[in-house]
């Protein structure tokens, strides 16, 4: 199974910009669907962004949208999430999650087999 490590977290006033990595243990280009999941305390785990096997689908929970950018580097090990003009509601622990390539591409936390530790992304004022 596949093994996925976040990293990239800190803390950035609002409007400043992050940029994390998931690094996994084995190529995820064409096998594993990759995604970027956030939680905050006391709140349930919810859908940022994903991409596609193939890294030509993408999808974005609406209000990262224009703000977010999330890839993957050419040897496909690597997925990136490019964060911009981030706010306070952007505070959380972001979790890394890979799921099978021949599933739709989805925002649903059960998509996803793998999960990372997570990384904590904390905005201030």
């Amino acid at each position: 199974q596949v093994q996925l490590v976040e990293s990239g977290g800190g803390l950035v006033q609002a409007g400043g910009s992050l940029r994390l990595s998931c690094v996994a243990s084995e190529s995820t280009v064409n096998t594993y669907n990759m995604a970027w999941f956030r939680q905050d305390s006391g709140n349930e785990r919810e859908f940022v962004a994903a991409i596609r096997g193939s890294g030509v689908e993408t999808t974005y929970a609406d209000d990262v949208k224009g703000r977010f950018t999330i890839l993957r580097d050419n040897g496909g090990n690597t997925m990136i999430l490019e964060m911009y003009s981030l706010k306070q509601s952007d505070t959380g622990v972001y979790y890394c999650a890979a799921g099978s390539f021949l599933k739709p591409l989805s925002a649903s936390a059960p998509s996803y087999d793998y999960w990372g530790q997570g990384t904590q992304v904390t905005v201030s004022s």
